[in-house]
């Protein structure tokens, strides 16, 4: 990542600027104030700092653009909403002076070999679960269905009971309308405790101890896996050339940022460390 470095003195952190100015235009607090609420933070004065920071990288953007004497016409997305007069001169300032190469097939080729697992499909895994529900902060709820969940595993492996009808009469989950099943689910569908576990697992069986979750204790049975299987590189050309240049534009909007604020004249806050909203 490119430093960011700002000729103003570093404030004490957690307090507001007394007045910010980016080469002599001066940013209202009130549009601080507002700019704010855009921004997820920790406590208000981070929320402040935030906003501070993208109000000065937007100033200096509509400042260099204004000295390119760059204009441009505001344009409407596929949902019919319209920039407004500043975002349109933001994009076109950003399309004439941030300029990434495309991705060509060497460099995609060479992406797609050094990581192979993200271009191959996940497990499928149809299964079945009855679920003991427990509070996990009542422990004395948990240890009762633990207990519970342990005899009724005992008697499904020993032939006792059917899994269909004990999930049926038993099970906390919706799924006891339909004997348990979930049907088919893959990674990042459940939790990663149940996920664990069917990794683990033998087609056609039950696992061998309840498997514990914040929902309470499980006792599962794997019926199939569909292995996962590589994508061919025609496939996922596009994406991958498509994430390549996304990444380069953002080092390189980056770094005309960090350009930016290296030869302004910022006052009332340190610009060390601050990205341009436009790059998350």
């Amino acid at each position: 990542m490119v430093e960011i470095v700002s000729r103003t003195a570093p404030r004490p952190a957690g307090r507001r600027p007394q007045e910010l100015s980016v080469d002599g235009v001066t940013i209202a607090r009130a549009d601080i104030a507002r700019e704010a609420q855009n921004h997820a933070a920790s406590d208000p004065a981070a929320a402040w700092q935030a906003a501070s920071h993208a109000l000065v990288v937007r100033q200096l953007l509509l400042a260099e653009a204004d000295r390119l004497g760059i204009a441009a016409v505001p344009e409407e997305d596929d949902e019919d909403r319209r920039e407004t007069e500043e975002e349109a001169v933001i994009r076109a300032l950003l399309e004439q002076e941030v300029k990434v190469p495309t991705a060509d097939e060497a460099t995609c080729r060479r992406y797609f070999a050094r990581n192979p697992a993200l271009f191959r499909t996940g497990d499928l895994y149809e299964v079945a679960h009855i679920l003991i529900a427990a509070d996990p902060a009542d422990a004395d709820a948990r240890q009762a269905a633990r207990e519970q969940a342990d005899a009724l595993l005992k008697a499904l492996l020993s032939g006792a009971v059917a899994f269909e009808t004990a999930a049926r009469e038993t099970s906390a989950c919706p799924s006891r309308e339909v004997g348990g099943s979930l049907g088919q689910i893959g990674k990042g569908q459940t939790v990663p405790e149940f996920e664990a576990a069917l990794a683990a697992m033998a087609p056609g069986a039950i696992h061998p101890v309840p498997v514990e979750t914040r929902y309470g204790f499980h006792i599962v049975r794997l019926a199939h896996r569909v292995e996962g299987r590589d994508l061919p590189f025609e496939m996922v050309r596009e994406a991958i050339a498509g994430h390549l240049e996304l990444s380069s534009w953002h080092a390189a909007m980056r770094q005309y940022v960090s350009l930016l604020i290296g030869r302004a004249d910022i006052r009332g806050i340190s610009m060390e460390g601050a990205q341009s909203p436009l790059v998350q």
